[in-house]
């Protein structure tokens, strides 16, 4: 279904049911949900950033009240007027990570939807600003966005590896720098190690993420030169599987020896190849014990039978293959 089916777009400086004029950006308010999302543009990020360092600054009184207003009368104008307070905000926060490459408009789309999750979230009754309830929820939506976005392969989305991915090269780079003024250098195992214990994760993901930040997605369908006949990089991949050559001689060898036992096995009489089968050709062999119970028989008269049997299956293999003696081992 279409998001933005039966929706309609309310412009900015229009008057709300209240007679107060809106200031904010303009609004979408979905007829089914009557929920409000941010209409972006191409302009949106200069108009936006006007418009958020015009808006009122509000004093911990009112603020209070538009989050008692909302919360208690799912009062929407006092739920616009919240998030428009605050945008800039969430803007001075989307700009921080301009650094990781993705559009500005983007940052400040998710930071607008981090703000209005907050706002929709925020309990007035717990005593905190909510300034300070929105940062997390403005910046958990801008980091979800940038991790999703950095790479066509999935990076994780572990709160550790998070940690790691947002602090790695910061962190990095002040190691570096204490280690250069104690007139030290760090090598590539000792810097990673260091990383882990700082950010407290596992020495292997930081290794992985090492390698996903060192460098762009490279195709493997991408010719290894300009000219049209150049080979794929694709095509130096080495195989690990087993090849076909080698996968058919082990079968032959397995099938071989499978019928040089079956046959041996039916020399056997009916009471050897019973136990030969139970203690050796079992998952779980079966012990002498449970054998003698089973047939009437002494602990050590089953090994006597067994170990017949294993003589006359010898004899009987002996012009064969050596193979097959590792079977009696």
């Amino acid at each position: 279904m279409n998001p933005m089916r039966g929706s309609r777009v309310v412009p900015p400086n229009t008057a709300d049911r209240t007679g107060q004029p809106r200031q904010a950006a303009n609004v979408i308010r979905d007829a089914g949900t009557g929920e409000h999302h941010m209409a972006l543009d191409g302009d949106f990020d200069k108009s936006l950033s006007r418009r958020a360092m015009q808006a009122e600054l509000l004093d911990a009184e009112t603020e209070l009240q538009l989050a008692f207003a909302w919360r208690d009368h799912r009062d929407e104008a006092a739920l616009h007027r919240l998030v428009t307070a605050y945008m800039r905000l969430a803007i001075s926060m989307a700009a921080k990570f301009k650094r990781y490459g993705a559009p500005m408009n983007d940052l400040i789309q998710e930071a607008s939807l981090g703000l209005m999750k907050a706002a929709d979230k925020f309990d007035p009754d717990r005593g905190v600003r909510f300034s300070t309830y929105a940062v997390w929820w403005i910046k958990a939506s801008i980091q979800d966005h940038v991790m999703r976005n950095w790479s066509m392969v999935r990076t994780g989305s572990t709160s550790s590896q998070k940690s790691l991915f947002f602090n790695m090269r910061r962190v990095q780079a002040r190691l570096e720098r204490e280690a250069a003024s104690e007139g030290r250098k760090l090598d590539g195992h000792q810097l990673r190690h260091l990383i882990s214990t700082e950010v407290g994760v596992p020495l292997a993901d930081v290794e992985m993420m090492e390698g996903r930040l060192s460098g762009s997605d490279f195709s493997l369908n991408a010719t290894q030169s300009s000219d049209e006949e150049g080979r794929e990089w694709i095509e130096t991949l080495e195989d690990d599987a087993e090849q076909a050559a080698a996968r058919v001689e082990r079968n032959h060898d397995l099938e071989t020896l499978r019928n040089w036992l079956v046959s041996a096995m039916g020399r056997l009489n009916e009471r050897e190849r019973f136990i030969v089968t139970e203690r050796k050709l079992r998952d779980q062999p079966r012990t002498l014990e449970s054998l003698g119970t089973e047939l009437g028989l002494s602990k050590e008269r089953v090994r006597q039978l067994e170990a017949a049997a294993f003589t006359k299956m010898r004899r009987t293999l002996e012009t064969e293959a050596v193979e097959v003696q590792e079977f009696f081992a």
